[in-house]
């Protein structure tokens, strides 16, 4: 972690916080100089890898043909890319949906907003040793994410293919303490999420977040179960820009969320990740 903020520093020293952002004085020519410096701004946003830091890589095309330079900063873990913004060497993250980041604020006392939802990346059961659910042996082990909001999507997910029942109304708080029945005696492995698709080997099964199955090469369409798009989940956890609350109406970062919310962002998205992926309408 610190050589990847060592290098998100580094990148902010060379290229300046986001132009235009900010107070807008007036200089002594009287013009205004976030006005004059409209047509050259830079965004440095911090992006896990996929697909966050990949559909940027086409709005930046987009982008600059309005005079913004988008500097994309990849980042593997989930913690840096909110640290940082909280401390001003990224202007806006990508990577996340509201409840991670209503956690975050909350643990961290930090004021990050989000500016847009882009798009929804479901949730999926993938194979480990065990190769259906319905073998999944008594006292089975199954991988989760071992952060609170995803680890509630994930307990979801198994309570709609039927292997364990919540209490009625915990919804996306839930934890394992939550579980009512499990006839099945899961046993549950709390695992970093970008570490979740090596973990098969050693589990039944394990339920990853989209952006890191993708990542590990696996496919939505091989997962022994994925949320329904008419889940909770589904309406929930839509992936949003984030920006520090003082930027959340500044020009650059509108656009940036327009051009990311534009048709031909989602024609990319719905032709690129086969469903892995899916577009906010």
């Amino acid at each position: 972690m610190k050589k990847i903020l060592s290098f998100v520093f580094a990148t902010v020293l060379t290229l300046g916080i986001l132009t235009g952002c900010g107070d807008s004085n007036t200089s002594a020519s009287g013009e205004n100089p976030d006005a004059a410096a409209e047509s050259s701004q830079t965004i440095t946003i911090g992006a896990s890898l996929t697909p966050h830091a990949e559909i940027l890589e086409q709005a930046k095309k987009i982008l600059e043909g309005d005079g913004i330079t988008l500097n994309i900063v990849k980042i593997e873990d989930t913690v840096t890319p909110n640290t940082g913004l909280a401390e001003g060497s990224l202007d806006a993250n990508f990577f996340q949906h509201q409840p991670y980041l209503d956690d975050f604020n909350k643990e961290n006392g930090t004021e990050l907003v989000s500016v847009g939802k882009v798009h929804y990346e479901p949730f999926g059961v993938y194979a480990g040793k065990t190769k259906s659910l319905d073998a999944l042996p008594d006292g089975a082990t199954i991988a989760v994410p071992n952060n609170v909001t995803n680890e509630a999507r994930a307990l979801l997910l198994l309570q709609q293919e039927g292997l364990l029942t919540l209490k009625d109304g915990v919804d996306i708080k839930a934890t394992v303490n939550d579980i009512v029945e499990n006839k099945k005696n899961l046993q549950f492995k709390e695992i970093a999420p970008e570490q979740l698709v090596r973990s098969l080997p050693d589990v039944d099964a394990a339920v990853i977040n989209g952006n890191y199955a993708i990542e590990g090469g696996l496919h939505v369409k091989d997962a022994l179960a994925v949320e329904s798009d008419q889940s909770i989940a589904a309406k929930t956890y839509a992936n949003i820009v984030v920006v520090q609350k003082k930027d959340e109406n500044n020009e650059a970062i509108k656009k940036l969320v327009e051009v990311l919310q534009s048709e031909e962002i989602k024609k990319y998205i719905t032709d690129t990740y086969d469903g892995a992926v899916v577009p906010i309408n």
